[in-house]
């Protein structure tokens, strides 16, 4: 039989290693430091931030991980280590569909970490803008949810936008019922964004037969307004419940038990290859025959994958189209610069959002 080890001594090993794990966290902010004092001496003045290369250090840490810890929660610990050594030269201003509360905030977090600067604001119109005007250095927007497709304002934005897709991330979505009341008898209206309403369809027509839903901004707002009023209810996450205060009146009333929203990163950056890449384009053909054909062909004839199209009508033209694709690999690799450079010869309009690094932390 093993022998037990006293409490008092693994007490002890605990404090000699946590004490070891602050210098090392220390000497790693100074090193973190060094590298902002050295890229201003080279003439570099713009953010720091580099999604490649973060995404890179997440990979190592992941594959170097031997446990008991799992890599993802490895992952998250440096990624919150990297965004607090960032954050000693400045904090990253990124905005958000806010208020404080929204699934777009916690995406935030889970991307940049949370010694960000986030900014709420209330629209997908007013991320882009933000991010824009310089306002912000980066946005985060919804673009695609599992249960009920796209996000239409979101791609619809890119269409005249010039800024670029820098990152993505997903989340797991677990809607829940909220409200001041203490019985689903005493709900008179339900707020919550029109995708949630979406999301939790047939919980409300069995639950809340009857009931008047009302989509709003956000779940976060539609939170708020719910704290006003007794008889109001709200959808929204359980952070939600928290910042108002709100009893939760049902847990995980999602229909469909793998609900995940995927966000993207919006900037002016245009992160290089880590070797597990996505790309983003935007392509318009007219309206012509054979028009999807010369789209996915040059994919086809160079071996890439395809992970994603959707189309939006283009506002140029009665029933003109614009085709949004993801495709796997970045737009520097050998084989996605020849597909898109044919594909340029095929199409009205080739416009490349980004090319980005996988999401890492799952």
């Amino acid at each position: 039989m093993t022998d037990i080890i006293p409490l008092s001594t693994l007490r002890d090993q605990i404090d000699a290693i946590d004490q070891q794990i602050l210098a090392l966290i220390n000497q790693r902010a100074q090193c973190a430091q060094e590298v902002a004092r050295t890229k201003l001496a080279e003439g570099e003045t713009g953010s720091f931030y580099r999604p490649d290369r973060e995404a890179l250090v997440l990979r190592r840490i992941k594959e170097l991980n031997p446990g008991p810890l799992t890599a993802d929660t490895a992952a998250h610990l440096f990624r919150e280590l990297m965004s607090a050594c960032l954050a000693l030269e400045k904090p990253l201003e990124v905005a958000f569909l806010g208020p404080a509360g929204t699934f777009t905030q916690q995406a935030v977090f889970k991307h940049f970490g949370h010694a960000v600067q986030d900014i709420p604001v209330a629209t997908i119109y007013d991320i882009f803008h933000a991010v824009d005007t310089g306002q912000c250095q980066f946005g985060v927007v919804p673009v695609e949810n599992s249960t009920e497709g796209v996000i239409a304002h979101t791609l619809d934005r890119f269409i005249d936008s010039n800024l670029q897709i820098c990152g993505e991330v997903e989340i797991r979505v677990h809607q829940n019922l909220l409200g001041k009341m203490e019985s689903l008898a005493d709900i008179k209206e339900v707020y919550s964004h029109q995708q949630s309403l979406a999301q939790c369809r047939q919980w409300l027509n069995i639950n809340l037969p009857g009931v008047n839903c009302v989509a709003v901004s956000s779940n976060a707002e539609a939170a708020r307004l719910a704290s006003l009023d007794n008889s109001k209810a709200a959808i929204a996450g359980l952070i939600a419940a928290e910042l108002y205060g709100l009893n939760v009146l049902g847990n995980n009333i999602e229909d469909e038990a793998n609900n995940t929203t995927r966000f993207i990163v919006i900037g002016r950056q245009q992160p290089a290859s880590t070797g597990a890449d996505k790309t983003t384009i935007l392509v318009s053909t007219g309206n012509q025959a054979g028009a999807l054909y010369k789209i996915l062909g040059p994919f086809a004839d160079f071996g890439i994958s395809m992970a994603h199209i959707e189309s939006r009508p283009s506002r140029q033209a009665l029933w003109e189209y614009v085709f949004f694709i993801d495709i796997d690999g970045h737009r520097e690799d050998d084989n996605v610069a020849q597909a898109l450079a044919l594909l340029q010869n095929n199409v009205k309009l080739l416009k490349i959002l980004g090319s980005y690094p996988k999401a890492v932390i799952t």
